[in-house]
C-alpha cells in the first residue's frame, strides 16, 4: 500500500483495512484532509459529510477487530454524484431548485454501497440535473480538471472524476445518460464504466431521462471499477427496468486482463474529421497495443452511429420535459412567489424560472416541442426509428467481434467557458459516447495516455454486448497492465501538484 492512503488503490486500502495495518478512521480521516487542503480549488464537493462518514468508519473498524468477516471494501471511502439520494444528506442535483432537500429515503445504490460497509465522504458536483459536458451548468459553480485547475473535468459527473484524479476519493459513483461517466473519465485520466441498462438499479437516482440513465463505477483503476462494479449491481425488485440476471464475473474479468483471441472491431464511423490529433494518435497506439497482446483488431462499420447524436437530443429532452415536470413548487424544493398574491399556476412558473438554469430550460422546451401535438412523430417519433437502427448496427457487429473500440471523446479537456455559449460544440463531446446509452449495452472508459500537443489525459472506449460488461474489464485490465509498465507507473502518477490550501 503507498505511503499515502489517499494514493493507495482502493483495493490496497480494504485489504491493509482488512489486515489491521490501518484503520477504516484512519483513511477516512485521511480523505477528509484532503478533500479540506485541496476542494477549495477543484470544487469537486457540494456536501461533505465528515462527522457521519467517520463514525460509519468507526462502526466498521469495531466490527473487524471483533472478528467479523466484511465485503471487498469494506471501510474504504466513497464520493456520490449529487443526483443519487442518501438519507439525511442534502441532494440538489446542482439545481437551486432542489436546494435544502433532504432526501428521506436512500437510493438502492447508496443503500448497496452502505450493505457493503463502505463509507461515504459526500456528495459531489454535477451539470445541473446531469445535464452537460462540462460541469460548468451546476448551480454552485464549475468542478475544475486537477490536471489544469483552468479546463473542465467532463460532464456531467465531473465532480466524481475530479475527486478522484485529486486523490480526495479512491472511488466514485457516477451516472451515465449520454456519456456522464465515460467523458469525465476519459479527460481526467480515470476509469469510468457504465454497465449494461438495467444492470444497476435507478432508483433514488433523480430521473433525467430514464430510457437512457444508468448508475456505473468511477475508480482510479480497473479492478477497483470492477470491485466497486459488483458491490452495485444486481437485481433491485423497486426498479421496473432492472435486469434479473447473474452480475457478469467483472472482478474475475479485471484480474485476468487477457485478451488473447480477443475479435475487437475499430468503429470505422467514430474517428477521423474533427478528432484532436492527440486523441487518434493514443488511440490508435492503444488498438496496437491490443493487436500486440493477441486480440485480433479488425475495422467495424456501424452506419447509424453518425445520426446517433441527433436521435439523443431528441429523445432525451423529451423525456427531460415529463420527468422535470414533478418540479412544481407544490411538494418539495423552492417555493417563489408564495405570499398569498400568487394563483398556484403563477407560484410554479415563478419557481421554475428562477429555479431552472438556462441548459434545463432549453431542453424543458426542446423536449415539450418535440412531444407536441403534429411534431410528435415529425421528431420523437423518428428518433425513436433512428435508435433501433442503432440498436441494429450494434447487434450485427457484436455477430462478428467481441467487442467495439473507439476514442471516448472527439477533444482532451477543454478550457472553462470556452463552449458554454455554444450548446451545440457542447454536445459534440458526447459524440462517441451516445449510441451506447440509446442501445443499452455496457461501455467504458480507460485512459491510454496523454495527448503530446497539451499533455492531457486521453480515454479509450471499449463497448460490449448487453450482460457482457465483464468484457470491458478483460480490455481495461490488459490495457492498464501493459500501459503501467510503459509509463514506469500509474498516468495519474504524472499529475501536477495542486495548489493545497494553508
Amino acid at each position: 500500500m503507498a505511503t499515502d492512503v489517499t494514493h493507495a488503490t482502493a483495493a490496497d486500502l480494504a485489504a491493509a483495512i482488512a489486515a489491521g495495518e490501518t484503520t477504516s478512521v484512519a483513511v477516512t480521516a485521511a480523505h477528509l484532509d484532503r478533500i479540506a487542503a485541496v476542494d477549495g480549488e477543484v470544487h469537486a464537493f457540494l456536501h461533505v459529510d465528515g462527522e457521519r462518514a467517520l463514525e460509519q468508519a468507526a462502526v466498521i473498524d469495531h466490527r473487524i477487530a471483533g472478528g467479523e468477516k466484511l465485503g471487498p471494501l469494506a471501510g474504504v471511502p466513497l464520493a456520490l454524484k449529487d443526483i443519487l439520494t442518501y438519507r439525511g444528506a442534502p441532494t440538489t442535483c446542482g439545481s437551486k431548485i432542489l436546494e435544502g432537500w433532504l432526501p428521506p429515503y436512500d437510493a438502492t445504490v447508496t443503500r448497496r454501497l452502505l450493505d457493503a460497509d463502505l463509507v461515504i465522504l459526500g456528495k459531489t458536483n454535477l451539470d445541473e440535473f446531469a445535464m452537460g459536458s462540462s460541469t460548468e451548468n451546476s448551480a454552485y459553480g464549475p468542478t475544475r480538471n486537477p490536471w489544469d485547475t483552468t479546463r473542465i473535468p467532463g460532464g456531467s459527473g465531473g465532480g466524481s472524476a475530479a475527486a478522484l484524479a485529486a486523490f480526495e476519493a479512491p472511488l466514485a459513483i457516477g451516472t451515465d445518460t449520454g456519456g456522464s461517466i465515460r467523458q469525465p473519465a476519459s479527460v481526467t485520466g480515470t476509469v469510468g464504466v457504465k454497465p449494461t441498462y438495467g444492470g444497476t438499479s435507478r432508483y433514488g437516482v433523480v430521473a433525467m431521462a430514464s430510457s437512457l440513465d444508468q448508475p456505473g463505477p468511477c475508480a482510479r483503476t480497473v479492478l477497483d471499477a470492477a470491485l466497486l462494479h459488483e458491490v452495485i449491481a444486481g437485481h433491485d425488485p423497486m426498479d421496473s427496468t432492472s435486469i434479473d440476471a447473474p452480475v457478469p464475473p467483472v472482478v474475475e474479468a479485471a484480474r485476468s486482463g487477457d485478451v488473447a483471441g480477443l475479435r475487437i472491431g475499430v468503429v470505422k464511423e467514430l474517428s477521423g474529421e474533427g478528432y484532436a490529433p492527440g486523441v487518434e494518435q493514443r488511440f490508435r497506439e492503444a488498438v496496437e497495443l491490443l493487436a500486440s497482446l493477441g486480440a485480433e483488431i479488425v475495422e467495424v462499420s456501424c452506419p447509424h452511429f453518425v445520426y446517433a447524436l441527433g436521435a439523443y437530443y431528441l429523445i432525451m429532452p423529451s423525456e427531460v420535459s415529463s420527468n422535470l415536470a414533478k418540479f412544481d413548487a407544490m411538494r418539495f424544493g423552492l417555493r417563489v412567489g408564495d405570499d398569498g398574491n400568487h394563483s398556484a399556476e403563477q407560484v410554479m412558473g415563478l419557481t421554475r424560472e428562477a429555479g431552472f438554469g438556462a441548459e434545463v430550460k432549453r431542453r424543458i422546451i426542446i423536449g415539450t416541442y418535440a412531444l407536441s401535438s403534429g411534431y410528435y412523430d415529425a421528431y420523437y417519433g423518428s428518433a425513436q426509428k433512428v435508435r433501433t437502427l442503432i440498436s441494429r448496427d450494434f447487434a450485427a457487429a457484436f455477430s462478428s467481434v467481441d467487442v467495439l473500440v473507439s476514442p471516448s471523446t472527439p477533444v482532451t479537456a477543454f478550457p472553462l467557458g470556452e463552449k458554454v455559449d455554444d450548446p451545440l460544440a457542447m454536445y459534440a463531446n458526447d459524440l462517441c459516447t451516445i449510441p451506447s446509452n440509446l442501445a443499452g449495452n455496457a461501455s467504458a472508459s480507460f485512459p491510454v495516455g496523454l495527448a503530446p500537443e497539451d499533455g492531457l489525459p486521453v480515454g479509450l472506449q471499449v463497448m460490449a454486448p448487453p450482460l457482457a460488461d465483464d468484457r470491458l474489464y478483460r480490455v481495461g485490465a490488459a490495457l492498464e497492465r501493459a500501459l503501467t509498465a510503459r509509463w514506469g507507473g500509474p498516468l495519474l502518477a504524472q499529475i501536477p501538484d495542486l495548489e493545497v490550501a494553508r
